[in-house]
């Protein structure tokens, strides 16, 4: 049995010893307020703040194309300079499927099962699929870094299908949550969703049973929602991280700062918004500072 009370999937899993059995066998430690130690910070860090709003909670970052692409990939945009990465995490790392009421969810997961005390998830946008999160050498070696911060920080990391985004790709990833939640009591969940994949996060974020549980929202390159105004990770005071490129063409920054703006109208709600100056569409899955931003929401959330 995979899971408790959910059938075995027909897919083959790709893993010698399996993500969610080994969770059943070992216990967990609480998830309590706790720092991410440092990983590659030097390279990753943002580059340089040009404006600082709302005592640091808004900041508009420098970002430059020539040297935050062509001087930090080897190939731009498909493979970046090889001190950015550090392969070890792929020992930990697994393919694998899981049926659901709302059918079957394809996904990888990456960590040693051992004490854990967060869960990062990743959900990609439209076009995209669980394999977008683990590649190690794309959008300059930030998924490789978040494998990474994970695997050194007693957590797991997951990124499953997205599907199209809808309702039932929404209810797959809930399920799969809920899973995991069984198995590790203790831990909290950072929920990240790149572009499109936004649809997952705010349809999330109006369940109780996943609020109760979020360490933080990341919306890197998504929308916002009016709609959260009023839901369960809203009442439960989710911190809520944005981060979007001034020159996005796909989703215009306005709309977000309008979100942001909202949120940060709520006297005292855990919001953030990092807005990476000429930054397109995908520079804030390129760019965003993982460890930075984990580490504001679990201190924000124990606070």
């Amino acid at each position: 049995m995979i899971l408790p009370g959910v059938r075995k999937p027909t897919a083959r899993l790709l893993s010698a010893a399996l993500f969610i059995v080994a969770f059943a066998a070992l216990a967990t430690a609480p998830a309590g307020a706790f720092e991410l130690k440092p990983f590659k910070d030097r390279l990753f860090a943002y580059p340089g703040t040009l404006e600082s709003r709302d005592g640091g909670a808004y900041i508009t970052v420098d970002y430059r194309e020539l040297r935050d692409i062509n001087k930090r990939d080897q190939v731009p945009e498909r493979r970046v300079n090889r001190r950015y990465v550090d392969l070890a995490p792929k020992k930990y790392q697994s393919e694998q499927a899981l049926q659901t009421a709302a059918g079957e969810i394809r996904f990888f997961v990456v960590g040693n099962p051992v004490n854990t005390r967060l869960v990062t998830v990743y959900v990609h946008g439209r076009g995209g699929d669980r394999s977008q999160g683990v590649n190690d050498f794309s959008f300059g070696g930030n998924f490789n870094r978040i494998k990474n911060l994970m695997v050194r920080n007693s957590g797991i990391y997951i990124t499953p299908d997205g599907g199209d985004l809808g309702d039932m790709a929404a209810a797959r990833i809930r399920l799969l949550l809920e899973a995991v939640f069984r198995q590790v009591p203790g831990a909290r969940v950072v929920l990240a969703c790149g572009s499109a994949g936004g649809a997952v996060c705010h349809s999330l974020a109006h369940v109780d049973q996943v609020a109760m549980r979020l360490a933080g929202i990341a919306l890197l390159g998504s929308f916002g929602s009016d709609a959260f105004v009023g839901s369960a990770a809203y009442r439960n005071r989710v911190p809520v991280f944005i981060a979007h490129g001034g020159s996005d063409s796909v989703i215009p920054v306005q709309g977000v700062e309008a979100f942001y703006r909202t949120l940060r109208g709520t006297q005292g709600y855990p919001v953030r918004m990092v807005r990476f100056e000429t930054g397109g569409h995908g520079t804030p899955i390129r760019m965003t500072d993982w460890r930075d931003m984990i580490n504001w929401m679990l201190s924000a959330r124990s606070g």
